[in-house]
């Protein structure tokens, strides 16, 4: 089984782009992939209970459901340590399913074989 990295940069900031990472994501999973979908910049916010509830974009589904679907598939999610700390993220602020991690895991994670996927 092939790890994927699906990174996600946006948030309220743009709808679209966060939400896509988080479809392709779900997809991916539900191939029977092992999937991450990391968090980083304005992305960061998407592991922070309850921020995912506003994302929206017409004619796309509902960010907070693709999260939770995404968890029960299975899926990990990665703030990125470097993009909440900043924003005052805590471990205690997390989406079931969430960790913060470093850079370090991350970088693990691609040497390991991990197959990062860009969208948007």
């Amino acid at each position: 089984m092939t790890r994927m990295l699906f990174h996600c940069t946006h948030g309220r900031d743009d709808p679209e782009r966060a939400i896509v990472p988080l479809i392709a994501a779900n997809v991916a999973t539900a191939s029977g992939q092992e999937a991450v979908v990391l968090l980083t910049i304005e992305g960061a916010w998407l592991c922070k209970r309850g921020y995912a509830d506003s994302v929206e974009a017409e004619g796309f589904p509902r960010l907070a459901e693709l999260l939770a679907s995404f968890v029960e598939a299975g899926g990990a999610i990665w703030g990125c340590s470097a993009c909440t700390t900043p924003r005052g993220i805590t471990e205690a602020d997390l989406v079931e399913g969430a960790q913060i991690v470093g850079a370090a895991t991350i970088v693990a994670a691609v040497a390991e074989g991990g197959v990062p996927v860009a969208l948007g």
